[in-house]
């Protein structure tokens, strides 16, 4: 596997668990021959791979904490560089006393993802492994932990190795019938070279798409809720959420500022947000409350416009949805079934859904969220959902138009396996075989410090 050349491993640290009280806190150190360090820390010489008691110490031998070091030796450790693990209390103030020591000690403080960053510069993981630590520590539901589980134990960099070998094998069968211009395209067609490639594309997509369910899984999908005051925007989050989450009263103009709440619908992280009703007003805070609500339509991915089911859709309603943005995804929700005795139901026409419900009763809110997965594209998989990040649905995207592109060129050999050559590259960025420094710093960047 070709990575960037790692620079000299100078020394980092930096404290590893949380910030806040806890009953252990850690401090992880990596660089080239720690055992001095270890060794001026707590006033012995550290074991390989035991867990130790010991007294950490001040430069001038007082000790600072009593605790447990562990030491790692290189090759053989998260970064394969000499790592120790300093398990000390977890108050703040004895974990910044600990890093400060080593910083004393030569250590610098270790940049975000910096730990991750090594490990795989020293071929200890690939790139899509060190992403799925960072997806691990951020999951928000128990589909998208598991995911990220399978794809730090490999299960993704395995897959996508398989398809890249797959175009590998077919680009050599192409370029050693090169040498026989004569009888090449008899040579591929008795290797069935078209029908492998049709494999490939069918095995790829099935990867994209299950990429794209990952993608769900890891950052969900924005709900906002839009409409006139007193239409139940605020009923309806406390429905989804199950809970009483907003302040619900009959007075017009009770929610004043953008309410957020994350539910799960089949694993997949919905971030409703609850807004102020829009209408024109002189309160100052309305007024404040309105401007807010036009923001987070902005960052909406789809829109529920609430509506009053007793009264319809009035001419308010219709200049709100005129103001929302083209192309908005929208379902409008008519409520408060439950006070005109009209019974729960989608409809559509000419593209427009409208759910009827109740969020005071909950009838119709299921509706409310199957339509919910219909407009994200979920449908149902097993364990073998993909925790997909953006980088990597443009490569597998790529790959799939490069592979399409391969075919169109049966006829012209070269550029035939040109194609094949630059689905391979593609999908080779997604494990970190051909990536630039410049994406390993902007992926990394992201992690957080001590991890």
């Amino acid at each position: 596997m070709q990575r960037p050349a790692p620079s000299l491993p100078d020394t980092i640290a930096a404290v590893a668990t949380a910030p806040g009280r806890g009953g252990i806190g850690v401090v992880r150190v990596s660089g080239a021959a720690l055992g001095n360090l270890a060794r001026a820390l707590t006033g012995r010489d550290p074991e390989p791979r035991h867990a130790g008691f010991v007294r950490f110490l001040d430069g001038a031998g007082a000790p600072l904490d009593e605790g447990i070091l562990l030491y790692f030796p290189a090759p053989r450790s998260f970064t394969g560089e000499d790592v120790i693990e300093l398990q000390g209390h977890g108050g703040p103030v004895v974990l910044q006393l600990l890093l400060a020591r080593c910083l004393e000690l030569g250590a610098r403080l270790a940049e975000p993802g910096e730990f991750s960053r090594r490990a795989f510069l020293n071929g200890k993981m690939d790139l899509a492994q060190a992403e799925a630590v960072a997806d691990l520590i951020d999951a928000a539901t128990v589909a998208a932990a598991r995911s990220a589980v399978r794809s730090l134990a490999g299960a993704f960099s395995e897959e996508t190795a398989r398809l890249r070998d797959a175009l590998i094998d077919l680009r050599m069968l192409v370029e050693a019938t090169l040498d026989f211009p004569d009888e090449d395209v008899e040579l591929l067609e008795n290797a069935r070279a078209l029908e492998r490639l049709q494999g490939i594309r069918a095995q790829l997509e099935a990867v994209l798409d299950r990429a794209r369910q990952g993608a769900l899984l890891r950052s969900g999908m924005n709900v906002v809720l839009v409409g006139q005051p007193n239409v139940g925007k605020s009923s309806l989050l406390n429905c989804l959420a199950g809970d009483e989450r907003a302040i619900v009263t009959e007075f017009a103009g009770t929610t004043r500022d953008a309410l957020r709440e994350t539910i799960q619908v089949e694993g997949i992280p919905i971030h409703v947000i609850d807004t102020a009703g829009l209408r024109d007003t002189v309160d100052p805070v309305e007024k404040l409350g309105v401007q807010r609500t036009w923001r987070e339509i902005g960052r909406a991915d789809v829109v529920l416009r609430l509506v009053d089911a007793r009264g319809g859709v009035q001419a308010e309603d219709e200049a709100i949805d005129a103001a929302l943005p083209p192309g908005l995804e929208r379902i409008v929700v008519r409520n408060k079934i439950d006070l005109c005795d009209a019974p729960a139901q989608r409809r559509e026409e000419a593209g427009q859904v409208t759910l009827e419900l109740s969020a005071h009763t909950g009838a119709g809110v299921d509706l409310l969220r199957r339509e919910l997965l219909r407009v994200a594209g979920w449908h149902a998989h097993g364990e073998d959902v993909v925790l997909a990040r953006e980088r990597h649905l443009i490569a597998l995207r790529a790959a799939l138009a490069h592979v399409d592109a391969a075919r169109a060129q049966y006829g012209a050999l070269e550029l035939f396996a040109e194609e094949l050559r630059s689905a391979q590259e593609r999908l080779g960025e997604i494990t970190g075989e051909f990536t630039s420094d410049d994406l390993l710093g902007v992926i990394f960047s992201r992690f957080c410090i001590g991890k």
